[in-house]
């Protein structure tokens, strides 16, 4: 995270512009403003989260989790992400805005720019790690710059496993050597800043995920063809 995104997102002075639509959970764009500078962010609150039977409120630390995991792994897949108890609707998390094509997702991604691929399989893997229930191709951004990310974290890090994504067109492929080394440390210690936001069971869950997929070295498959969110983007 810059010194300007950490300001912005941990000083700045938080103004609703509008909900963004379309989610299950009460999601809102925000204007942040610190001194003479400002930029958006994606603000997501406790108070609008949908009560779920399988996840206990609070999904807005998951999507801090989410982001610490992403740079203790030095991955850069999730945008910086705070959480902020003093924002307008109460504690939430507040994550960068990336700018981009909002045409662009993970299906055209994969179909149209090859470029892309090793990015996208990188983020097959993170969700493997992460336990995450909801990888719409929607939640895969390219930015302006052309660097790809993955947002909407709030359904990861279950005890249990609960893989849903769109990306599966890497099913079986090699793990490269660099990432493995990369994740080779969670099979026995996860970070303290993302073991705090998560429960013992979660966090162990997430060391035996570690160590099963570096034993089989490819990513995983999905033998059901169930594997899917919905909607799909």
């Amino acid at each position: 995270m810059s010194g300007r995104e950490l300001t912005l997102l941990t000083e700045g002075r938080v103004g609703l512009l509008g909900r963004i639509p379309a989610g299950s959970n009460a999601t809102f764009l925000a204007e942040l403003t610190c001194g003479d500078d400002s930029a958006w962010a994606v603000y997501k609150p406790e108070t609008g989260e949908r009560p779920l039977a399988d996840f206990n409120p609070g999904l807005y630390r998951r999507e801090r989790a989410a982001y610490l995991l992403s740079e203790a792994l030095g991955w850069g897949i999730v945008p910086p992400t705070v959480v902020r108890a003093d924002a307008p609707l109460g504690v939430g998390s507040l994550q960068w805005f990336i700018e981009g094509d909002l045409r662009e997702h993970y299906f055209t991604l994969h179909a149209n720019s090859p470029e892309t691929h090793h990015a996208l399989a990188q983020i097959a893997l993170f969700d493997y790690v992460a336990n995450n229930a909801d990888r719409k191709s929607g939640h895969v951004l390219r930015g302006t710059d052309g660097h790809v990310w993955g947002i909407d974290h709030g359904l990861c890090f279950s005890a249990v496993f609960k893989l849903r994504t769109v990306i599966w067109d890497f099913a079986g492929d090699p793990i490269p050597d660099a990432r493995l080394a990369d994740i080779g440390p969670l099979a026995t210690a996860v970070p303290d800043e993302v073991a705090a936001l998560l429960d013992g069971a979660e966090v162990a869950a997430l060391q035996r995920r570690v160590r099963r997929i570096m034993l089989e070295g490819v990513l995983p498959t999905d033998h059901t063809g169930m594997r899917y969110p919905w909607p799909l983007v």
